[in-house]
């Protein structure tokens, strides 16, 4: 029987590292390139053809949301400002990799993604983490708004969400089925409006349902 094989969608407008991209990833076992686009408006078209089940893509806000809706973004890039790092949660993307990051690292990101989960480089975390402890809202301006709508249950799975538990870990950690948590989660981003795992992470931190010095030692 065939094993599950990784999709990806590649977006870059530098030629030869975009080449080098798909060499690795059909190279990798489980992974094949279905397409790849130096512009971010044929990358939206690609995705809605290929469907790929992660878009491995360097700095393209404006195609995040729209890719975001049909697959797992993963934002591959050099900038590693605040700002851009919040906005792109914001708009869906499910993880970010800076480009200076091993090629192992960049694939196990890649799995992780496709399987749900966020992934984030070492750096970017750092930043995400030091932007909450000085409470810096200026690049993270959402509030509390709605949380009150949520029950006991539900906050508790965001604030697990929000410190970057899978869904089978969060599962075993309230020792429920991961069925019940998929169920409590889609309750929860209803309820708030998000469209994404990581704007739910966004959302608390935000709402100070995660304590952001728990991460920084």
């Amino acid at each position: 029987m065939r094993g599950i094989v990784t999709r990806v969608l590649v977006v870059d407008d530098q030629p030869l590292f975009r080449a080098g991209l798909v060499a690795l990833l059909n190279a990798t076992p489980g992974m094949t390139v279905v397409g790849e686009t130096a512009d971010s408006d044929t990358a939206v078209l690609l995705a809605e053809s290929s469907r790929p089940d992660v878009v491995l893509m360097d700095t393209r806000l404006s195609a995040v949301e729209q890719l975001a809706a049909t697959s797992r973004v993963l934002i591959l890039t050099t900038v590693d400002l605040d700002e851009y790092i919040h906005e792109a949660l914001r708009l869906g993307a499910a993880g970010f990799v800076l480009k200076e990051s091993e090629p192992a690292r960049l694939l196990a990101a890649i799995n992780a993604v496709a399987s749900g989960e966020m992934q984030f480089s070492p750096t970017v975390m750092r930043r995400l983490v030091a932007a909450y402890l000085r409470g810096d809202t200026a690049v993270a301006p959402w509030s509390a708004v709605g949380l009150d709508e949520l029950t006991g249950r539900e906050r508790e799975v965001l604030r697990l969400v929000g410190t970057g538990l899978t869904n089978a870990a969060i599962a075993a950690k309230l020792t429920v089925t991961e069925g019940t948590v998929k169920t409590h989660l889609n309750r929860v981003m209803t309820k708030l409006r998000l469209t994404s795992r990581a704007q739910a992470v966004v959302m608390a931190y935000e709402s100070r349902l995660v304590v952001p010095q728990a991460f920084s030692a």
